[in-house]
C-alpha cells in the first residue's frame, strides 16, 4: 500500500501547492473508517482507496477529485455518513463521495429495462460533477488489476460489464489510454486463449522480423531530423485485445492483418504537424482512405490530432498520430485535462474541452427517447461511436458516427428533413441512401413534399436518432393495422398458456414493460417490435415457453405476401439477424439478399422489384448454410479437430472442398449449416483462436447470385 507521505509527495510533483493537511486528514479518516475491512486478496481493504487515488494523481487531478478517491467509499461500506464527510471535508467532497456511492450501487449490466434506467442516472451524475466518473473509472481499473483474487463468476461478470461499459465510456471521454488498459484486462478474463494466442504470434513475429517498432522508429527520427523539425517519435505493437477486434471486424487472421503497430509523433507547434506530415507521406506512401484531419476538425471531447497510415519498412503498414504536447496532453486524459495541475496552477490547456459543454451535447439527444429500448441503443451507439465529419452544400460540419448514411445526415439536420428524404448526393453525384459516408464528404439531401419514412430506412440508418423518428414515424403511420394484429398475435399467445388476453392483462404487460398504454403495446407486438413471447414473460413468465418452437422456415422472413415463397441468393447467404432485402422474380418468387450484398447494385435501376424484409425475431433451426474460406496448417489429426470443433459449436458441416494443398497448409470451404448471424460469429471466433487455423473468413461470391438479375416482374 503506498504510503501516506508517497502519495502527498506524488500529488505535490505536479501540485507545489497542493492541500497537504486536507490530504493527510481524508488519509487517516479512511484508514480508520476501513479498519478491519479486508479485500478478496487478504489485503487491507484501505490499500484499494490508496491505489484509486494514485491513478487519479498520475492524472495531475485537483485536490478534491485525489481526496474523495481515498473517501469514495467511506459512505457506502463504514459507519461514516454524507453529513460527517462534510462537516470534516466540506461540502463539495461530500457531494462527490455521495456521487461515487451512488454510481457504484447501480447494476448497470441487469436487464434492459433497469440497464436503460441506470444509464439516465450515469449521465445526471456526469451532468452534476464529471470527476464523479473519473473517480468511479479509476475504481474500476484498480478493481480489474486485482480481478483474480475474485471468484470465477464475480470475474466474467465484472470483466462484461468492464467490456460493455466502463470502458467505451472511458474512449468516449477522451481517455484512450485507460480504455485501452480496461479493454485488455477484460479480455484477459473473457476469452484468455485468444490473448494468448495473440501475444504468442507477436512473440514469432518478432523472433521472424526482429524489433520492427525499434527500426520504423529510427526511420521516422531520422526523416523527421532531416526535416529539421524537432518532434518525439513513440511507437509501440498495438494491444491483444485492439489486435483482436480488428481480426474479428475485417474477419482476417492475424497473419493477414496489416497494422498492428501504431506510432506518435509529438511536436512543438500545429504548424509543425503538418510539416511532419509531409515529411511522412514524402518517405512513405499513404494508404488510401485512411487519413483523418482532427486537427481542424476535433472530436467532441476535445481529441486533436492527424492520422495516417502508411506502407513503412517491407511494406508493412503502420498507423501514425501527430499531435503537439498540448493535444497529447488531452489525449492521455481526455476530458479530465479540464481539472489537471501544472506547477500549482489549474493547467490551461486550449484543446481541454469544457465538461459541462460536452456533457450536455453528449446527453441532449438522450432527452428526446421515448422509451428503455430505444434511449438505451442511443446511448451504446454514442458510446461506441467513431466519428466522421461531413460537411452540407453551405459548408457547415455535421459530425456523424462510422458508417452514418445519407439518411442519418439528413435527421442529423432536422427530423421533418429526414422524413422528407428522397435522395441524397455526395460530392455532387447521385448515391443510393445506403451509400456510407466518409470523411470529408459533401452531403445534399434530396426532399420531396409529402414523402414520408419507409420501412427499409431501419435497415439504412444507423444513428440512435434517426431510428428513433423512422420508428415512430412508421407507427404512426401503421398505428391501426398493427394493433389490430397485435391483439389477434396476443390472443392466439395467451390461448396457448391456457389464459385470456383481457385488457387488465394488456394493461400489466404494458407497466411490466414500461410502456403508456396496452395500445402501445399491442402496436409494437404487431409490428414485431415485441413478440408474443417478450408479452408473456412480462405477466406469466412461468408459463411463457422459453424459447419454444423454432421458427417453421416458410414464416422465417417477415414481409413477404401470403402467396411469396422466398430463397436465399446463394451470392451473400444472408442469416437471420442480419439486415435482408427481396428482390421479385416472376411468378412471385423472392430472393433474400443482405443489405450489403454486391449483387444488388445490378437492380439500382429498379426499385420496383424491390421489398423491406426482416428476419422473424425468434429462434431459428441450424439450417442456414454459410461457406467458410479456412487455411489451416498441414498436419496430422489438424482437419479432425477442426470438425470436431465446429460440431462443439453445435453447426453442421454440410460440405467440405480443398482449393488449395500446399506441403505446409490447406486451404478449403467448408460449408456449414447455423441458426443464425450470432451463431456465425461465435463459431468463427473460436476457430480463429484455434492455433492450427493460419485465417479464416466468411466466403461471399457475387458470381452465384443467380443468373436472374435481368428477370423482370
Amino acid at each position: 500500500m503506498i504510503a501516506q507521505e508517497d502519495l502527498i509527495a506524488l500529488v505535490r510533483t505536479y501540485n507545489p501547492k497542493t492541500d497537504e493537511k486536507l490530504i493527510s486528514a481524508a488519509y487517516e479518516y479512511g484508514r480508520d473508517m476501513h479498519e478491519g475491512q479486508y479485500r478478496h486478496s487478504g489485503e487491507a481493504y484501505f490499500s484499494h482507496p490508496v491505489a484509486v487515488a494514485a491513478v487519479l494523481a498520475e492524472q495531475r487531478l485537483d485536490d478534491a477529485t485525489i481526496v474523495t478517491a481515498l473517501l469514495h467509499d467511506t459512505i457506502e461500506d463504514t459507519r461514516a455518513s454524507y453529513s460527517t464527510v462534510a462537516e470534516k471535508f466540506g461540502t463539495e467532497i461530500a457531494d462527490l463521495v455521495d456521487g461515487v456511492t451512488k454510481l457504484t450501487n447501480l447494476q448497470l449490466s441487469s436487464t434492459e429495462t433497469q440497464q436503460a434506467e441506470n444509464f439516465r442516472k450515469l449521465f445526471m451524475a456526469m451532468s452534476k460533477d464529471m470527476r464523479v466518473i473519473l473517480v468511479k473509472l479509476a475504481d474500476r481499473l484498480h478493481n480489474m488489476r486485482t480481478i483474480k483474487a475474485m471468484r470465477p463468476e464475480k470475474q466474467l461478470k465484472k470483466a462484461r460489464e468492464t467490456m460493455d461499459i466502463f470502458a467505451p465510456l472511458a474512449g468516449r471521454m477522451g481517455m484512450q489510454w485507460m480504455r485501452e488498459e480496461l479493454e485488455d484486462l477484460a479480455f484477459r478474463v473473457l476469452n484468455p486463449d485468444a490473448r494468448a494466442s495473440i501475444i504468442r504470434r507477436f512473440i514469432t513475429l518478432q523472433k521472424e522480423t526482429g524489433d520492427v517498432v525499434e527500426k520504423i522508429t529510427g526511420d521516422m527520427r531520422h526523416e523527421i531530423e532531416k526535416a529539421g523539425i524537432e518532434a518525439d517519435v513513440l511507437g509501440r505493437a498495438k494491444k491483444p485485445y485492439s489486435v483482436w477486434r480488428k481480426m474479428q471486424e475485417k474477419e482476417l487472421g492475424f497473419s493477414r492483418l496489416s497494422d498492428i503497430y501504431g506510432f506518435r509523433i509529438i511536436t512543438d507547434s500545429e504548424y509543425d504537424c503538418y510539416s511532419v506530415l509531409g515529411a511522412i507521406h514524402q518517405r512513405w506512401r499513404a494508404v488510401p482512405g485512411r487519413f483523418k484531419d482532427y486537427i481542424s476538425q476535433p472530436k467532441s471531447n476535445g481529441y486533436r490530432s492527424i492520422h495516417t497510415t502508411v506502407s513503412g519498412r517491407d511494406g508493412k503498414r503502420v498507423e501514425v498520430q501527430i499531435r503537439t504536447r498540448q493535444m497529447h496532453d488531452v489525449a492521455e486524459t481526455g476530458v479530465a485535462a479540464h481539472w489537471s495541475y501544472r506547477d500549482g496552477v489549474r493547467s490551461e490547456n486550449p484543446f481541454a474541452v469544457d465538461p459541462v459543454k460536452w456533457i450536455s451535447s453528449l446527453t441532449e439527444q438522450f432527452d428526446a427517447e421515448e422509451d428503455h429500448h430505444e434511449f438505451l441503443e442511443a446511448v451504446k451507439l454514442e458510446m461506441y461511436a467513431d466519428k466522421v465529419f461531413c460537411f452540407t452544400p453551405k459548408g457547415d460540419v455535421v459530425k456523424l458516427p462510422r458508417g452514418a448514411t445519407p439518411i442519418d445526415f439528413a435527421y442529423a439536420i432536422h427530423t421533418r428533413i429526414g422524413h422528407a428524404c428522397v435522395g441524397a448526393k455526395i460530392d455532387g453525384m447521385r448515391v443510393p441512401l445506403w451509400t456510407r459516408i466518409k470523411n470529408g464528404q459533401s452531403v445534399d439531401v434530396i426532399t420531396a413534399e409529402g414523402q414520408i419514412p419507409q420501412p427499409t430506412w431501419l435497415d439504412i440508418a444507423t444513428t440512435g436518432k434517426a431510428r428513433a423518428a423512422i420508428r415512430r414515424a412508421l407507427r404512426e403511420q401503421d398505428r391501426d393495422r398493427f394493433i389490430k394484429l397485435g391483439r389477434e398475435l396476443a390472443r392466439a399467445a395467451f390461448e396457448h398458456v391456457g389464459k385470456k388476453a383481457t385488457d387488465k392483462a394488456l394493461e400489466a404487460a404494458a407497466r411490466t414493460l414500461r410502456l403508456k398504454e396496452p395500445d402501445e403495446l399491442l402496436a409494437r407486438l404487431g409490428s414485431a417490435e415485441l413478440t408474443a413471447q417478450n408479452v408473456l414473460n412480462a405477466i406469466y413468465p412461468d408459463l411463457a415457453p422459453q424459447n419454444g418452437d423454432e421458427v417453421a422456415l416458410d414464416l422465417a422472413v417477415i414481409g413477404l405476401a401470403a402467396d411469396q415463397s422466398f430463397d436465399r441468393a446463394p451470392c451473400c447467404q444472408p442469416l437471420p439477424g442480419e439486415r435482408i432485402v427481396g428482390i421479385t422474380y416472376r411468378g412471385q418468387g423472392v430472393v433474400v439478399h443482405a443489405i450489403d450484398c454486391e449483387s444488388l447494385s445490378a437492380f439500382d435501376d429498379q426499385p420496383q422489384r424491390w421489398l423491406d424484409l426482416h428476419w422473424h425475431g425468434g429462434t431459428h433451426p441450424a439450417v442456414y448454410g454459410v461457406t467458410l474460406d479456412m487455411t489451416i496448417g498441414n498436419d496430422a489429426g489438424v482437419l479432425g479437430r477442426i470438425c470436431t470443433l465446429i460440431g462443439e459449436q453445435k453447426a453442421n458441416i454440410s460440405d467440405l472442398n480443398f482449393v488449395d494443398r500446399k506441403p505446409d497448409f490447406y486451404r478449403l470451404l467448408i460449408d456449414v449449416e447455423l441458426r443464425d448471424a450470432e451463431h456465425l460469429h461465435r463459431l468463427m471466433s473460436a476457430l480463429d483462436a484455434e492455433s492450427d487455423v493460419a485465417a479464416i473468413e466468411r466466403h461471399r461470391d457475387p458470381d452465384r447470385s443467380g443468373g436472374t438479375q435481368t428477370q423482370q416482374n
